[in-house]
């Protein structure tokens, strides 16, 4: 199936707001000893937080963010050094495993915000783009490796995602770690969606293109859908 793909914007962001809910924010607020969280205006509560963290040591209050959102994740020692490493590199697009890059930029940028800079300061990049079919009215739901196949066109060779995963990105070999590298997915209509992941993986100046085509093979299932109407 061919389509078209329309970059409608792409921005570069230091901070997810979403990512952090209230509950969060008092969770985190009783574990920094902030007295009477709970009764604390929504409004305020982030606020409080960057006040509350300052009162720890940078190392410190990395340990307790990262023991709050990712203690079945990391063990006491990793949590330890960790915590040391972020203060120094940029561990959210370090770290070995790719599927904790999302939640580790959440952290980090938390801690950036508070302590002023001390943390280095990670990026993010939102794109809204719209996937239209050219040969014929297709409802289908794109999977994330279905998106980054269709980016495909409209990236620099230089891109970090082309580099690493050339086969993959063609279409030549399966592509699990999508999954990963776009970190969020969100329809907005039937052919518009909302994407976020790491402008260590796709920056803004990566995208070469504002309109292309791309392709993507039939898969499995909707092979059988076909011809289970014939």
């Amino acid at each position: 199936m061919n389509y078209t793909i329309t970059i409608n914007s792409a921005n570069t962001v230091e901070a997810v707001s979403e990512y952090w809910s209230s509950e969060d924010y008092v969770n985190l607020l009783l574990k920094f000893n902030y007295p009477d969280a709970e009764n604390a205006a929504k409004a305020n509560l982030e606020e409080l937080l960057l006040m509350a963290i300052t009162d720890y040591e940078p190392n410190e209050a990395a340990a307790i963010v990262l023991e709050y959102k990712l203690a079945d994740k990391f063990n006491e020692g990793q949590i330890s050094q960790i915590s040391n490493d972020m203060l120094l590199d940029k561990i959210s697009e370090e770290y070995p495993d790719i599927s904790l890059h999302a939640p580790l930029f959440h952290i980090n940028q938390l801690l950036h915000k508070a302590f002023n800079g001390k943390f280095p300061n990670a990026k993010a990049t939102q794109i809204n783009l719209s996937v239209t079919p050219l040969d014929q009215a297709e409802e289908r739901d794109f999977t994330k490796e279905d998106i980054l196949h269709l980016l495909d066109k409209g990236l620099a060779d230089s891109n970090l995602i082309k580099r690493l995963f050339s086969d993959q990105m063609a279409g030549n070999e399966s592509f699990p770690e999508a999954e990963n590298i776009l970190w969020q997915l969100e329809p907005v209509s039937n052919s518009e969606y909302n994407v976020l992941t790491s402008d260590y993986w796709l920056s803004k100046n990566d995208i070469v293109a504002g309109e292309f085509e791309g392709v993507l093979e039939p898969t499995a299932d909707s092979m059988e859908m076909d011809k289970a109407k014939i």
